[in-house]
C-alpha cells in the first residue's frame, strides 16, 4: 500500500479549518500537516496546534512571525505610503504572502506535494494564496476545501459532530473577522448594508471618541523611513506597533468604513481597525514632506497606488513590486527624524515634524524681512518665463476668446457714495 500524499494546511483552529483537516483526509486521501502562524492575534498557539493533532493531523507546526511580518511586509509598505484605494492599510492582504511563503517552506521540509487554505470562492484571499504559491513553488498543488465542498456553517457543524471533531466553543459572530498586529478587518452581517452605521459591537481595538476627552501627544522616531522609537524609547518593531495600537486605539484612532472594489469583481463594504497603521502612515507622510523633493513626492504617490494594487491583488512576489521596492528604498535615504502626533477625538493629527536633513529652510520660508534670504526680485523673471507658454498659446490660438463673463452678483461703490 502506497504512502498517502502529504498536504500542509494553513490552520487557524476555527470551524472551517478544523473540518478541513478531516475532509482532506477522508475525501482526498491526504496525510495532513498543519501550520499555524502567529501574527499577533493568536491567543494560545500551542493549544491550536494540539487541536490540530486531536482532529487528525499527523504533525502540527507553529510559527511566531510577528516581527518578520512587521519588518519585511508592513514597514516596507508603510515606506511606500501604500493604502489600497488610498484608505485601507492592507493588513490582511500583507499577511497572505507571508503565510504562503511559510506554507511552502514547511511543504518542502515535510516532502508535501500540496498546500491547502481555508478561503472561500468569493474573496480576495484565495487569489493571494494561490498566486503566491504558484510563484514560489509551481510544483505544489493548491487545495481549497471551503471553496470546493458544498457545506455551509450548519452542515460543517454536523460534519464536525459526526466525525468527533473538536470545535472551539465561541459565541457565534454575525461578522467575518480577520486580524493581525497591523489591523483588523470586519465584514458581512448587517455591514452588508452600506447605508447602515456600524454598530458598537463591530469594534474591539478602538474606543469611542467622545468630544472633550483628554488627548495624548506621542513622538515617533524614524530612521530611513522605518519607525524605531516611541517617545524616545527604542523598541523592536512588533512591540512598537502593538504599543501604538493600544495608545491610539484608546482614542478611537484607526476606524475605517469603506466600500472597496474586490479583485474578484464585486464591491464589498469593509470596516477596518488599524490604530497603529493609521498613525504611522500620517507620521511618515509628514516626515516625507520635509525630506523629499516635490517631483519625488508626486511620482511616489503613483508608486504607492501601484504598490497597494499589487499587494491587494496578491502580487507581492511579482517583478514589478520588487522593482518598486528598490525605488521606495532609495527615496527613504533622508527620511530620518521625529514626528509629534496628537491622538484624540478619533483622529491622529500631526502637530510637529523635524528631519535630520530637512529641505525646509526657515531663511527661505520666513516672512520676516530681517531673516529672509529669498530673492524677491528673481520672481519677476521666473514668472515671465513660467507664464510664457500660456501667453503664447492665448495670443496665437485665442484659447480664451469665448470665455464669457462670470454671472455673479456685483456691487460697485464710488467715493462720492461713501
Amino acid at each position: 500500500m502506497s504512502e498517502r500524499p502529504r498536504c500542509v494546511l494553513a490552520y487557524s483552529g476555527g470551524l472551517d479549518t478544523s473540518v478541513a483537516i478531516r475532509w482532506l483526509i477522508e475525501e482526498l486521501g491526504f496525510d495532513v500537516v498543519t501550520l499555524t502562524v502567529d501574527l499577533g492575534e493568536t491567543r494560545d498557539i500551542d493549544a491550536v496546534a494540539r487541536r490540530a493533532l486531536h482532529t487528525g493531523a499527523s504533525s502540527a507546526h507553529v510559527a511566531d512571525a510577528r516581527l518578520v511580518f512587521i519588518e519585511e511586509f508592513c514597514f516596507p509598505t508603510l515606506a511606500a505610503g501604500a493604502l489600497y484605494e488610498r484608505v485601507y492599510p492592507l493588513a490582511t492582504a500583507l499577511a497572505r504572502p507571508l503565510i504562503a511563503k511559510l506554507l511552502v517552506d514547511v511543504a518542502r521540509e515535510e516532502g508535501a506535494g500540496a498546500i491547502a487554505h481555508g478561503c472561500t470562492g468569493k474573496g480576495n484571499d484565495q487569489v493571494r494564496f494561490d498566486v503566491a504559491t504558484a510563484a514560489l513553488a509551481p510544483e505544489l498543488r493548491v487545495v481549497a476545501p471551503v471553496r470546493d465542498w458544498d457545506m455551509g456553517r450548519p452542515q460543517e457543524l454536523e460534519y464536525a459532530a459526526a466525525h468527533g471533531i473538536e470545535v472551539p466553543v465561541t459565541r457565534e459572530s454575525p461578522y467575518s473577522i480577520d486580524a493581525n498586529v497591523w489591523g483588523r478587518s470586519v465584514e458581512s452581517g448587517m455591514l452588508e448594508d452600506p447605508w447602515a452605521e456600524p454598530p458598537a459591537d463591530v469594534f474591539e481595538w478602538t474606543a469611542p471618541a467622545p468630544d472633550g476627552a483628554a488627548e495624548t501627544v506621542t513622538e515617533i522616531a524614524f530612521e530611513r523611513g522605518v519607525p524605531v522609537a516611541l517617545d524616545g524609547e527604542r523598541m523592536p518593531a512588533d512591540r512598537l506597533v502593538a504599543q501604538l495600537n493600544g495608545v491610539a486605539g484608546r482614542h478611537g484612532v484607526g476606524r475605517i468604513d469603506h466600500v472597496e472594489n474586490r479583485l474578484v469583481g464585486i464591491k464589498s463594504r469593509e470596516v477596518y481597525e488599524a490604530p497603529a497603521a493609521t498613525t504611522l502612515h500620517a507620521a511618515h507622510q509628514a516626515l516625507e514632506t520635509l525630506a523629499l523633493t516635490r517631483d519625488v513626492m508626486q511620482f511616489k504617490q503613483r508608486v504607492a497606488d501601484e504598490w497597494a494594487r499589487l499587494v491587494y491583488d496578491g502580487l507581492w512576489f511579482s517583478a514589478l513590486r520588487t522593482a518598486l521596492d528598490a525605488f521606495v528604498h532609495a527615496t527613504q535615504e533622508h527620511v530620518t527624524g521625529e514626528v509629534r502626533v496628537r491622538l484624540g477625538g478619533g483622529a491622529a493629527r500631526v502637530v510637529g515634524r523635524r528631519a535630520a536633513r530637512s529641505l525646509y529652510r526657515n531663511d527661505l520660508a520666513t516672512y520676516d524681512r530681517n531673516a529672509d534670504t529669498f530673492d524677491h526680485g528673481a520672481a519677476r523673471g521666473f514668472i515671465e518665463l513660467f507664464g510664457l507658454p500660456l501667453r503664447t498659446q492665448t495670443q496665437v490660438q485665442g484659447a480664451l476668446e469665448d470665455l464669457a463673463p462670470l454671472r455673479v452678483e456685483r456691487r460697485s461703490l464710488r467715493r462720492d457714495d461713501a
